[in-house]
């Protein structure tokens, strides 16, 4: 993705507001059911909070039953970024805005078929623009 964006802390803590800066900037996670997005039905493209990069195409999103928002796919796959995450004493891989570095979520492999992918994206950390 072209037009990296870099902040310092103190911009993004200006910009953001607490709980998307602990989120996107921190690696926190909102709790389940509590995100605008987990249960939105909307069309339109999901894009980062923080940069307003196109993340997520509503066509992907689906019903995981986990309280999050749920996609089988990026928008585009240089959209966001993968990178192993050892915290919480759990293998997993966390998923960030490749433009802004947010943290977004976590890529499960218990989505549904052809390739069982499941990205797993705080509503804070996402942008809804309706179609």
């Amino acid at each position: 993705m072209s037009n990296k964006i870099k902040k310092t802390d103190t911009q993004w803590k200006a910009q953001l507001n607490e709980e998307q800066y602990q989120v996107c900037r921190q690696k926190g996670t909102e709790r389940a059911f509590s995100g605008q997005y987990w249960d939105c039905r909307d069309m339109g493209i999901y894009r980062c909070a923080c940069c307003g990069a196109p993340l997520f195409n509503s066509e992907s999103k689906f019903d995981s039953g986990t309280g999050w928002p749920s996609f089988t796919q990026p928008e585009k796959p240089e959209g966001v970024q993968e990178r192993q995450d050892n915290d919480l004493a759990m293998q997993r891989t966390e998923i960030l805005c490749s433009r802004c570095g947010a943290h977004l979520g976590h890529v499960f492999d218990d989505g549904p078929q052809p390739d069982g992918r499941r990205y797993c994206i705080n509503s804070v950390a996402l942008d809804l623009k309706k179609k």
